[in-house]
């Protein structure tokens, strides 16, 4: 799990919020920009979790996806997003050969990519509206653009696994317009993560994998397809990504790191 490390001084004002949905909470933290107009997207990007949710919900009888998994509606008759989501997810599932699934328990379940694509989307709507920095938290996945201040970076820590309330590492986004990091594992919610071929919880030498990437949408799955291949296989596979870096903690307390993780710490 990440959480932004707190700014000093001097940054532009920000507008920030919390707000519960999708079972998690959502921090936004915006930076400059038209406070009318950022206010206002922030309201619509809030409203948008809470209608993701709606639609998404594999807990709830009547969203679409839960109707779609029962046969009772096509992709088509769904709103838009669902058929987008879907075709992220099958790209996910190609690029991570077959690692990364959105099968639970032979039913449909595209919740493994729902949360970050929708924290990035919030994200994005948000820079859109003219803010010069964007940081947005979605139950420890953030999704950082812009930058909190002239010659300012993000920061993100990195929870250590082993060692409640201690960091194992902090990323700080200098140098990039946009960053991502996503970590998945059983520190937080146990053993939730599936492997795509037993279809059970996935035995992993693992207990955190946290992936640095632009686009959270695709380090959240990146990280939940290495964590199930385990940390020797994981690291290779994500070596082999472009524009991605990621650290993987054992259970035997030992962290593994891709060759290009250095550059985004401090």
């Amino acid at each position: 799990m990440a959480e932004p490390v707190t700014e000093p001084a001097q940054a532009p004002a920000a507008v920030r919020r919390a707000e519960e949905a999708m079972g998690t909470v959502f921090s936004f933290d915006v930076r400059g920009g038209d406070p009318r107009a950022v206010r206002t997207a922030l309201e619509t990007a809030v409203a948008g979790l809470h209608r993701i949710d709606a639609v998404f919900s594999t807990y709830r009888e009547d969203s679409q996806v839960s109707r779609l998994a029962r046969g009772e509606v096509t992709v088509g008759e769904c709103d838009p997003e669902v058929a987008e989501v879907l075709e992220l997810a099958a790209e996910a599932e190609r690029v991570s050969e077959g690692w990364f699934s959105t099968t639970y328990e032979g039913r449909l379940d595209p919740t493994g990519i729902v949360k970050g694509w929708a924290v990035e989307r919030a994200a994005r709507l948000l820079a859109a509206a003219g803010a010069s920095g964007v940081s947005v938290n979605g139950g420890g996945d953030v999704q950082l653009l812009g930058v909190p201040g002239p010659e300012r970076p993000w920061r993100v820590g990195v929870s250590d696994p082993l060692r409640p309330g201690g960091l194992a590492a902090v990323v700080s986004a200098a140098g990039a317009r946009e960053l991502a990091v996503a970590t998945s594992g059983t520190a937080e919610r146990g053993a939730h993560i599936v492997d795509p071929r037993t279809r059970k919880s996935a035995v992993s030498d693992l207990l955190a994998v946290t992936v640095v990437a632009p686009s959270l949408t695709w380090a959240d799955c990146w990280a939940t397809a290495a964590f199930a291949r385990g940390a020797r296989d994981g690291l290779a596979w994500l070596e082999s990504l472009p524009d991605v870096e990621a650290l993987l903690i054992t259970a035997g307390d030992e962290v593994w790191c891709t060759g290009g993780l250095a550059g985004w710490l401090g």
